[in-house]
């Protein structure tokens, strides 16, 4: 991974991965990442490929596998420099790549923000990103009659993007019963992008793991920041202090 892809502060020997969300950049968890690099948290947040760019066209260049090659450079990243008390968590898409990371790899703990790990199906992500994508088309100067000219071909390409991580979470979701790590659920229940119940649907199916479960009732689907982001820096520190 090149240096320009991420923020990396080096503290204490405990390491967190801080994963943001689609469309997103590492923006998205800045102030999680602040909170825990004041308790002395070495912290790295990788920026997935594609994202952070001034054209919007170029994130639908990259997909699932892309993103996971960014989690697992993460990773490797810490192992590197010699941390073995690793977490990883993740904010919607990154709550994927942060899953992904945590089957495959050996993590001290690890948990996701609003994230559609069990389905992406029921979601409202496809009218949100055309919203984003206007503003971002619009703000490089394209005229609103010429965007609006691209937006079957954009749409196409975005609802391929989420069949891709809907396909590749369907393959994780077998191997959620053979998880025994620390697992800590943030959950906004105002969500505008996802269907906030499958949170419950994916307490359930980690049977075997100590479930640490947070539902933020007036919540939106970014619950890591503003008013709720207060709340979730303040139960994931307690979280991690738990599971040291």
């Amino acid at each position: 991974m090149k240096k320009e892809k991420y923020t990396y502060v080096k503290n204490g020997p405990k390491a967190v991965i801080l994963i943001h969300a689609y469309t997103g950049t590492p923006t998205d968890v800045l102030s999680v990442a602040r909170a825990l690099e004041r308790e002395n948290y070495t912290v790295l947040t990788p920026t997935l490929s594609g994202h952070g760019l001034e054209n919007p066209d170029d994130l639908l260049e990259y997909g699932i596998e892309d993103w996971i090659k960014d989690g697992e450079e993460a990773y490797q990243t810490l192992k590197e420099d010699g941390f073995t008390d690793i977490s990883v968590f993740g904010l919607s898409l990154g709550g994927v790549v942060a899953t992904d990371i945590m089957l495959k790899h050996e993590v001290n703990s690890y948990g996701i923000f609003s994230s559609p790990v069990v389905t992406n199906e029921d979601s409202n992500v496809p009218a949100n990103f055309w919203v984003w994508y206007q503003f971002k088309m619009k703000k490089l100067g394209m005229a609103a009659e010429a965007i609006e000219e691209k937006k079957p071909e954009v749409m196409e390409k975005v609802e391929w993007r989420l069949k891709e991580i809907n396909d590749y979470v369907e393959k994780m979701v077998p191997e959620y019963s053979k998880v025994t790590i620390p697992v800590f659920i943030g959950q906004g229940g105002q969500d505008e992008m996802i269907n906030p119940e499958q949170a419950y649907t994916f307490k359930d199916k980690l049977e075997n793991a100590p479930v640490d479960f947070h539902w933020y009732e007036d919540a939106p689907h970014v619950i890591t920041t503003g008013r709720a982001g207060k709340e979730t820096q303040k139960d994931l520190l307690a979280f991690l202090e738990k599971n040291a």
